[in-house]
């Protein structure tokens, strides 16, 4: 039976930190962003990324660094409506039902902690996860709304639905998705995932495409959404993706939608 070994060693290591809390809590927290303003959910040298403001909201409640761990990564610019993470903290007052409105009153007012709950030390917010479900939005018309500015790909022309949902078709089940990963400047490990679901529905001008899947590599929510409207547009037939999927990475897809379409919808458990 194959062992990850790292995650392995981040559970241990977990453990030992709830251990140091001291009698205190592992809280899983439900997390919404707008992502505009951040380099996406990984702590950045910077700073200025949605995990580093809620380590300082911690800091700032608890007057120690408190550890905080996301479901997995957001890009720079990538909205979350149900962003998990958990983190350990030390003996306070604050109740589950409390904590939101603290971290809240600390935090930027594009993230909010829609919610907290204690979680058994076994629990880890990214080792735990089943599965994820994203959504991407697109408006298929010749003019974007402002209100709309980041939140949403505008892609104007005609689109083939058709075309669109026999890619979708395609694309989903279990399948080395090595051509539809971006490059991260290392090895990405194994590329083999499971989705369960692309469901692409349209509503007057506003089309979305949901993902629902065991987990995805980097970038591959984009790259996918890409390849979906490059069909639509008749810019790439068909076996242009079955051939990615059976050579499995030695030709790439390179036409990633936006970020600001994308958002993470919920973690599954």
């Amino acid at each position: 039976m194959r062992v990850d070994l790292t995650a392995a060693l981040d559970r241990v290591v977990d453990c030992s930190l709830a251990k140091m809390a001291v009698n205190g809590e592992r809280l899983k927290l439900w997390i919404a962003y707008d992502g505009r303003p951040f380099r996406g959910w990984q702590s950045q040298a910077s700073g200025d990324a949605v995990q580093d403001h809620v380590v300082r909201a911690f800091a700032t409640i608890c007057g120690a660094r408190v550890v905080v761990h996301g479901s997995g990564r957001t890009d720079a610019g990538v909205h979350a409506l149900g962003q998990v993470a958990h983190a350990d903290v030390p003996p306070t007052r604050l109740t589950p039902k409390t904590w939101p409105g603290a971290l809240n009153a600390n935090l930027p007012r594009e993230i909010r902690v829609l919610r907290a709950q204690l979680a058994p030390i076994g629990f880890h917010a990214q080792h735990s996860a089943r599965g994820k479900t994203y959504v991407y939005r697109i408006r298929n018309t010749p003019i974007l709304h402002p209100l709309e500015l980041g939140r949403v790909w505008l892609v104007p022309g005609c689109l083939d639905f058709s075309a669109i949902e026999a890619a979708a078709r395609l694309l989903t089940g279990t399948h080395d998705f090595a051509g539809f990963a971006a490059n991260r400047g290392y090895p990405s490990g194994d590329t083999v995932r499971t989705i369960r679901e692309i469901r692409v529905t349209r509503r007057n001008s506003l089309v979305t495409v949901r993902y629902e899947g065991t987990g995805f590599l980097y970038k591959m929510v984009r790259l996918l959404t890409g390849t979906l409207i490059r069909c639509g547009k008749g810019d790439l037939p068909l076996a242009g993706i079955l051939g990615r999927l059976v050579q499995k990475g030695a030709t790439k897809t390179s036409f990633a939608a936006p970020a600001e379409g994308l958002y993470l919808l919920r973690v599954l458990y």
